[in-house]
């Protein structure tokens, strides 16, 4: 048995695996001594960037997300590679998603959205200094771009229009820090 927390690990099976996620289910002995089933997802780290202009605007995603079945403004956001660096992510999703490239890149810690049953770490940028370009989004995504003035987007995090956490942490952090 293999101890995690106050968790004892008495087996564990993938039940799922694509190349975005794997699913196991590990057999416990619960924190109380009781037999029990425990299940985790654990997906690719990702990233989330908050690009924000000299003149107090970001530039904002939205698409319609397939597990909550609606449109979602979000920042520009997606999984690591194997070998990538979050900042090289970063990068990449900025500029894919939004066609925006930056000069200046803050890191913002990271996140963990889900921490009960997903292993999904998220690293958060804040990217400054901006040059517009062409996105060239994936085939899977239908983005479109919002130009929104950050004091309008604290209250969105507010009202609960924005619900993607690390945008919203990103949002506030952004706000925290005086931006």
């Amino acid at each position: 048995m293999q101890a995690k927390g106050p968790w004892q690990v008495v087996s564990s099976k993938t039940v799922y695996q694509n190349p975005w996620m794997t699913v196991r289910e590990d057999r416990v002995i619960r924190p109380d001594g009781q037999p029990g089933i425990f299940g985790v997802a654990t997906l690719l780290p990702g990233v989330s960037v908050l690009p924000i202009t000299d003149d107090g605007y970001a530039y904002m995603t939205e698409e319609y997300r397939y597990a909550i079945e609606r449109r979602s403004i979000e920042t520009a956001s997606g999984g690591m590679e194997a070998g990538a660096s979050a900042l090289e992510t970063a990068k990449k999703e900025l500029k894919e998603e939004t066609g925006l490239t930056a000069t200046e890149w803050l890191d913002c810690g990271m996140v963990d959205p889900l921490s009960s049953i997903v292993s999904v770490p998220q690293h958060l940028f804040i990217a400054r200094g901006l040059t517009q370009g062409e996105p060239s989004p994936e085939g899977t995504e239908v983005i479109t771009m919002h130009k929104i003035k950050l004091d309008d987007l604290y209250k969105m995090v507010i009202d609960g229009t924005i619900t993607y956490a690390p945008t919203c942490v990103l949002i506030l952090r952004a706000q925290l820090m005086g931006l």
